[in-house]
């Protein structure tokens, strides 16, 4: 066995002592390509709208400039909102919580039931 197998076994052992909590899973794959083309045709639709506003306030001095600068800068922006994401990380690592001063509440012991074995043999 090599060191990195062996290394890559004891961090599989260490994570399946972790349980696993639902709030650590992404976002489907299908909701997060959904959230990720709105974002995108919202910022288009604010772009095109500084178009609109351009055409609108064509000789109003700084009003053109900030439309035409949102013209020029949204593209960008709405590719990188398109192309960001979901990437969660655990939140144990974002706030680590000392184990003992977590208390976690434990069943009741149910009742036992008394019997004997027998052996077919």
């Amino acid at each position: 066995m090599t060191t990195e197998s062996s290394a890559r076994s004891t961090a599989d052992a260490a994570s399946a002592d972790e349980p696993v909590v639902i709030t650590d899973a992404r976002m489907a794959q299908s909701d997060d390509i959904d959230m990720r083309q709105r974002r995108y045709v919202i910022t288009m639709v604010v772009r095109t709208l500084c178009f609109v506003w351009m055409y609108l306030v064509r000789s109003q001095g700084i009003w053109l400039w900030v439309a035409m600068a949102g013209a020029a800068v949204l593209p960008g922006v709405a590719v990188v909102l398109a192309n960001a994401r979901d990437n969660r990380t655990h939140p144990q690592d974002l706030n680590p919580v000392d184990e003992a001063e977590v208390s976690v509440p434990m069943l009741a012991p149910g009742p036992v039931i008394r019997g004997t074995v027998v052996n077919d043999g």
